[in-house]
C-alpha cells in the first residue's frame, strides 16, 4: 500500500516510524515548513521532517498544502491512502478525494470529545481521568469524520501534558497499525460520531498559560499540568514573571479577608502557598527569570518572597 504521511510535531513521529518499520511504502512525507526557534531564531526542522530524513524518505514542505504546488506534489506521489497525525493544516475536499482509500487520521482523544488542536492539554485542564486515541476517516469538518478504532488510556496522577503526549503518541502508532491491518483485511467498521456528545476546544496560545487564582486549588493544579511543558503556566510576582511547574492543593488556614492569589506562606518549611477559590494552593515548583525550575522550598531557602503580597494572575492583569 502506497501511503502519503502528513504530520508535524513529536506526536506524529511514532506513527511515521511504525509505518516504515511495518514495511508500508511511504511515497512522501508532508510536513510544515522549518520555523525560527529560540533566542537566535535559527530555522528548526519539524520533528517529522527530522525523522523522515533519518529514514531516507522524501519530504515535502508547504505553507499551504491546499496550494497548487501542494496539490501537484500529492498527485505526483500518487498515494493509495493518506495518513495524518497532528499535521496542523486543514485539508481540502480535493485533497481528501485524491487517494482512492481515503485519509486516516490519528487523533489524541476519545472522539467525539475534545475535537480540535489541543486535546491532550484540555483533557488535563478539565481534570479527565481517562483519555485515549481515535483513528478516523478524515472529512472536510474539524475532526468530524467517521471513527474507526478507539483505545483508552488512563491518565496518571500528577501527569503533565508532556508525559501524556509521549504515551499517547506511542499508543497512536499502535492503533494506526491495527487500523491499517483491518482496512487491508476489509473488516474495518466505520462509526458515525454522535454530535450530541461532541465537544471542541481551541488551540492553545503562549499567553493562555496565565494562571487564574479565582479557580479552585484542584482546577489550578490541573491547569498547570495541562500547560506543562508548553506554553508553561505563569503569574506575576511584582513585575517578574513567575513560572509554575507544579501546583498542589493543600490544607492551610486561610486568614479572613485574604484575596485569591495572596501569598499565605513563603518559607522553606511550608513552601509557597497562595489563596485560591475555596482553599489554598501550593506552587511546589517555580522558576523566576534567568533561573532554573526548582522546588519552592529550595528556592525559599535562599530567597525571600513576602507573605501578604498578591500574585497577579488572569483575573487581575
Amino acid at each position: 500500500m502506497r501511503i502519503a504521511f502528513l504530520g508535524t510535531p513529536d506526536f506524529a513521529v511514532p506513527s511515521l516510524r511504525a509505518l516504515n518499520n511495518a514495511g508500508y511504502e511511504i511515497c512522501g512525507v508532508f510536513t510544515q515548513p522549518d520555523r525560527p526557534k529560540g533566542r537566535g531564531r535559527a530555522l528548526n526542522m519539524p520533528p517529522v521532517k527530522q525523522c523522515a530524513l533519518e529514514l531516507g524518505l522524501r519530504v515535502y514542505q508547504f505553507e499551504r498544502i491546499k496550494s497548487n504546488e501542494g496539490l501537484a506534489a500529492l498527485r505526483e506521489a500518487a498515494p493509495q491512502l493518506m495518513v495524518t497525525a497532528a499535521f496542523g493544516q486543514i485539508l481540502s475536499r480535493e485533497i481528501l478525494e485524491l487517494p482512492p482509500l481515503g485519509c486516516v487520521n490519528v487523533h489524541a482523544s476519545l472522539l467525539p470529545k475534545y475535537r480540535g488542536a489541543a486535546p491532550i492539554q484540555w483533557a488535563l485542564i478539565n481534570g479527565e481521568k481517562i483519555t485515549g486515541v481515535t483513528t478516523m476517516f478524515t472529512d472536510i469538518g474539524l475532526d468530524t469524520g467517521d471513527m474507526l478504532l478507539k483505545r483508552e488510556l488512563e491518565i496518571l496522577p500528577g501527569e503533565t501534558a508532556g508525559g501524556l503526549f509521549e504515551r499517547l503518541s506511542r499508543l497512536g502508532a499502535e492503533v494506526l497499525l491495527d487500523t491499517l491491518k483491518a482496512l487491508e483485511e476489509n473488516v474495518l467498521i466505520r462509526i458515525k460520531q454522535d454530535e450530541n456528545q461532541a465537544s471542541y476546544y481551541p488551540m492553545i496560545k503562549k499567553e493562555d498559560g496565565l494562571i487564574c487564582f479565582n479557580k479552585t486549588p484542584v482546577q489550578i493544579e490541573n491547569f498547570v499540568r495541562g500547560m506543562t511543558p508548553w506554553p508553561g503556566a505563569y503569574c506575576f510576582l511584582g513585575e517578574e514573571r513567575l513560572k509554575a511547574g507544579k501546583a498542589l492543593p493543600c490544607e492551610f488556614i486561610r486568614p479572613e479577608g485574604a484575596g485569591n492569589g495572596e501569598i499565605l506562606a513563603s518559607d522553606a518549611k511550608n513552601g509557597l502557598i497562595l489563596a485560591a477559590a475555596g482553599g489554598a494552593v501550593r506552587l511546589a515548583e517555580i522558576q523566576l527569570p534567568g533561573q532554573r525550575m526548582m522546588r519552592d522550598v529550595e528556592y525559599l531557602r535562599g530567597h525571600s518572597i513576602k507573605t501578604g503580597e498578591r500574585l497577579r494572575g488572569a483575573e487581575t492583569v
